[in-house]
């Protein structure tokens, strides 16, 4: 099975690091969001990742070409002209890079890549985000909902302290740092797709999020998987800090393997 990333975008919000390269090739503990995303692929066993390229999409083409410099030890030896591998850490990665367009949006991006995904159920998910799921169950629920498409439903933490008063007391008696947000279920990535999914993107103009999934769950063929786990995406600098302090602490919730 394939696992197809977008990473195409601009990255606006980050503005501090995406100016200079593209949103998922920004660090978290010395390595890209990119190679986050695609270990917890890998752990369930699914290697083989099409990469949707667009803003600055050489930086992503020059990683994977020198990404056995990336990971091996070597000793150079500059008078004979020779290099000596001692030790290398590659994965079992097979990885397509696809220019789907500076300004292609994401449903454009998809429809692109069509033909490289041969007719077969494939993964899909945004190359900013992350999670403790595990992708085998993801791929069973989708394959008992017969859905054309299945999404991860998530219920992000909110921003901010939440604390209760009451009209006739102004002291606090119930404070948390983190609360669970409204309630809502959103779209947190992590699709499975049925080739079908392509008769939805009529072209570069199209928005995932907007005409493909309403029509989708219009026909009763969009599912929502819930994760109740970990969940974070990297959408702003303040979010980027708090991934790199999750990763620090070693004990960050999305390294699953």
């Amino acid at each position: 099975m394939k696992a197809v990333i977008l990473a195409g975008g601009y990255g606006t919000r980050i503005s501090e690091e995406s100016a200079t390269k593209p949103k998922p090739m920004i660090e978290i503990g010395g390595k890209p969001m990119l190679w986050h995303i695609m270990k917890i692929y890998s752990k369930a066993g699914i290697n083989d990742f099409i990469i949707c390229c667009g803003y600055k999409g050489y930086v992503i083409k020059e990683y994977f070409a020198n990404y056995f410099l990336h990971t091996a030890d070597f000793t150079f030896d500059i008078k004979n002209n020779k290099m000596d591998v001692h030790h290398t850490q590659a994965e079992p990665w097979r990885v397509t890079l696809v220019d789907t367009g500076e300004t292609t949006m994401t449903g454009g991006r998809i429809k692109r890549i069509k033909d490289y995904v041969e007719g077969e159920t494939f993964c899909l998910t945004y190359g900013d985000g992350v999670c403790d799921m595990d992708m085998n169950k993801l791929l069973a629920f989708h394959h008992e909902q017969k859905a054309v498409a299945t999404l991860t439903a998530v219920q992000p933490p909110g921003r901010f302290g939440a604390f209760a008063l009451k009209e006739d007391d102004s002291k606090i008696h119930n404070f948390s740092e983190k609360t669970k947000g409204d309630g809502a279920w959103i779209n947190g990535g992590f699709f499975v797709m049925e080739p079908g999914v392509f008769d939805y993107f009529p072209g570069d103009e199209c928005v995932l999020e907007q005409e493909p999934l309403t029509q989708l769950a219009h026909e009763g063929k969009l599912a929502a998987h819930r994760h109740e786990g970990f969940w974070q995406n990297m959408d702003t600098l303040r979010d980027k800090n708090y991934l790199e302090s999750l990763w620090a602490s070693t004990k960050a919730p999305w390294k699953i393997w």
